[in-house]
């Protein structure tokens, strides 16, 4: 069976494929997308071990590009640690450590090592290195037939990209993913007005299809897609006003789960994304006058 015989692979320009990752692409899995030009290039690496080491089986891929170091897009990487690695120009070095990596992603060492041995343990997760090459935003990653501008897309994460494929005018959006959780912002880096900054400057490049890394393609005007995403900002917010109805701590709040509803099979790991995701949102709301603190309980203000 060759490598456009696979329901697993679906074109999306010449030279240009969607890989499905394994579950659906839900994480701990994502989309990858296959170039098959000047060289064979994969963006993420995390379809799926067994599927990942078919496709390079069948078509030996030269080149690697991380669009952001999050864990369900860098499994697997260990099969190919061998070819060039790209990576962005934002991504800090210590990539190569998964303790440094889960400090960065936890903000302190403690939680750290915490996150490092559910990466390791449960996810499967084993470190990149240091890349060959760093990609930055605006520049275009030319493999021949397809020519992919990189859009520096801060706010899910400090070196989130997506991509602009010119010739075909495929919008790559990776983590402006369309899913059911929403936007995801639990590392301390995230940030959620530049998240939405970054979704509005994406969402208006000239594109004929938009794939992002966890949900099918969509052809034509993705319009009401980016929009429904970009809603559920509002719907956390109003989320956290009614948590803040009676007096209540961060960590009572993120005991609640209102982000997972207890679906993460790590929970310490869990509670330290509501936790975030919490404290980002309610910093918002202090800002704006609508919740006030007083000894390290949050109430809402009567309108």
């Amino acid at each position: 069976m060759g490598l456009l015989d696979r329901e697993d692979v679906n074109e999306l320009a010449p030279g240009l494929h969607v890989v499905a990752g394994r579950n659906k692409s839900r994480f701990p899995f994502c989309n990858a997308f296959l170039i098959t030009a000047d060289e064979t290039v994969l963006i993420d690496t995390g379809i799926g071990r067994k599927k990942l080491a078919a496709i390079d089986a069948e078509c030996r891929i030269d080149r690697v590009v991380i669009s952001h170091p999050h864990p369900d897009h860098i499994s697997g990487f260990d099969l190919l640690r061998d070819r060039t690695l790209m990576l962005p120009v934002e991504t800090p070095e210590g990539i190569d450590d998964l303790f440094q990596l889960g400090t960065r992603f936890t903000g302190s060492e403690e939680n750290g090592r915490m996150w490092a041995e559910f990466a390791e343990n449960r996810l499967g997760i084993a470190p990149l290195r240091e890349p060959d090459v760093r990609f930055i935003h605006g520049g275009v990653l030319d493999f021949g037939g397809i020519q992919l501008e990189a859009i520096h897309a801060p706010g899910h994460l400090n070196d989130h990209y997506c991509f602009f494929e010119r010739n075909s005018r495929t919008l790559i959006t990776t983590d402006i993913d369309f899913s059911g959780f929403g936007p995801w912002y639990g590392n301390p880096e995230c940030a959620i007005e530049p998240f939405i900054e970054s979704i509005r400057r994406v969402m208006k490049y000239p594109y004929t299809q938009v794939c992002s890394s966890h949900k099918p393609l969509i052809k034509g005007d993705a319009t009401a897609y980016f929009e429904k995403f970009l809603a559920v900002f509002e719907q956390h917010r109003q989320m956290m006003l009614k948590l803040c109805d009676q007096p209540v701590t961060l960590d009572q709040m993120a005991e609640k789960s209102p982000f997972y509803h207890d679906r993460l099979s790590d929970k310490r790991v869990q509670f330290l994304f509501e936790r975030n995701m919490i404290h980002k949102n309610i910093d918002l709301l202090i800002r704006d006058g609508l919740i006030v603190v007083e000894n390290g309980f949050y109430r809402r203000i009567p309108a």
